[in-house]
């Protein structure tokens, strides 16, 4: 296991009943008039929105509302949100939705300070400021309620990329209440189960050696994802479900399974980036296309991890590490199918046309990944996969 320092500062505040506390724990760390962040209409509808604002008025909390967050976030919506919070003198940002939403409102956060935003997406330099953010969350996917990072679209270039944050961009408080999810619709909850475990596979087959406690949490995470989505197809309003996915989601990218490791992969999301920004699908579902894609052309530089992840997760234990490796990645592409998302570039209308601008999008900042370092033509194969 590689050294490693782990702080998470994230309060979280978990189950049934819980958005009512959000205007007390804001009051506590001294915010008196902030940013309310959303998406569209469904904090509407599931009576979160009202939740959220009869706290914020019981506790005295001025607020001003900006909705309209895309879910794939656009910066132009980030600096108009900016500019909000400097023309109204806002002292914090509180962000209802899922990713796409808390997403932005770090970036928000970091940019209130910053002369240009994108100097932290493109490495020019990392947030170190950020303005309070504090978040209710809608759907469980990204676990952007428990870290730092984020992702936005550059929409005049199409750069979709992740931006560079320290402590201070961690929410203050997030709030998860499992119920609020029982309306989504079932391919939201399938997109955001497959985007947590692409989040732990990210670590998972990273290249760490030595790495077994980490290891068994992430293998135990994954089987309970996958348990509990075939579970909510079936009964969406099945709470201990919901819970249970919930916290798997957030478990998955605040930094508990990346500890002692070569802090992830992460060249598939890179490539889903591309596939995103361009056609603008659920992060989920390409993911479900790209990861898989990625597998194939990798497995055989983590052989023994592949094939332990047959084991472990599907339970293939018969014939070689090889044999193992490819029938591991088989049943997966076999399970996404059953959760009905799309496991290649065809079905969302890519034509093969098309792929040479992915293969450029996401050759944009090279190398790529860290289990095997991935140039163009690397990059080019893998979009040939996926296709």
């Amino acid at each position: 296991m590689l050294n490693f320092e782990f702080q998470n500062p994230t309060k979280i505040i978990f189950g049934k009943n819980s958005i009512s506390r959000i205007g007390i724990e804001i009051k506590k760390r001294g915010v008196t008039k902030l940013l309310l962040l959303y998406g569209k209409n469904s904090i509407f509808r599931n009576g979160v929105y009202d939740q959220a604002v009869l706290s914020l008025k019981e506790n005295g909390i001025d607020f001003v509302e900006l909705g309209g967050v895309k879910p794939n976030p656009v910066l132009s919506k980030v600096e108009e949100a900016v500019m909000l919070c400097k023309k109204e003198k806002l002292d914090g940002i509180l962000a209802i939705g899922g990713g796409s939403v808390l997403d932005s409102a770090k970036a928000v956060g970091a940019g209130f300070y910053l002369d240009d935003i994108w100097s932290i997406f493109d490495g020019r330099r990392i947030a170190e400021k950020s303005l309070p953010v504090f978040t209710i969350l809608t759907i469980s996917a990204t676990g952007s309620e428990m870290n730092s990072g984020g992702v936005i679209t550059k929409e005049d270039e199409m750069k979709k990329w992740p931006f560079r944050a320290g402590f201070e961009s961690f929410p203050k408080v997030s709030i998860i209440d499992p119920s609020v999810q029982a309306s989504l619709p079932a391919n939201q909850t399938v997109n955001g189960a497959i985007d947590a475990l692409s989040h732990i596979f990210e670590y998972y087959f990273d290249g760490a050696k030595e790495s077994e406690i980490q290891d068994e949490i992430a293998e135990s995470m994954m089987r309970v994802i996958i348990k509990h989505v075939q579970i909510l197809l079936k009964e969406p309003d099945n709470y201990d479900s919901r819970a249970q996915l919930a916290w798997c989601a957030t478990m998955a990218l605040n930094g508990s399974t990346a500890i002692g490791r070569n802090y992830g992969d992460w060249a598939s999301h890179m490539l889903e980036h591309s596939v995103s920004a361009f056609y603008d699908i659920a992060h989920g579902a390409g993911l479900a296309i790209m990861f898989p894609a990625w597998m194939k052309y990798n497995y055989k530089h983590n052989l023994k991890k592949f094939a332990r992840f047959a084991e472990k997760v599907f339970g293939i234990y018969s014939g070689a590490d090889e044999e193992k490796a490819i029938n591991g990645i088989e049943e997966l592409i076999k399970l996404y199918k059953k959760f009905q998302a799309p496991v290649s570039l065809k079905e969302i209308g890519v034509k093969e046309s098309d792929l040479n601008k992915l293969v450029e999008n996401a050759s944009l900042r090279l190398p790529l990944g860290r289990l095997k370092l991935m140039y163009k033509n690397d990059i080019e194969e893998i979009f040939r996969i996926a296709y």
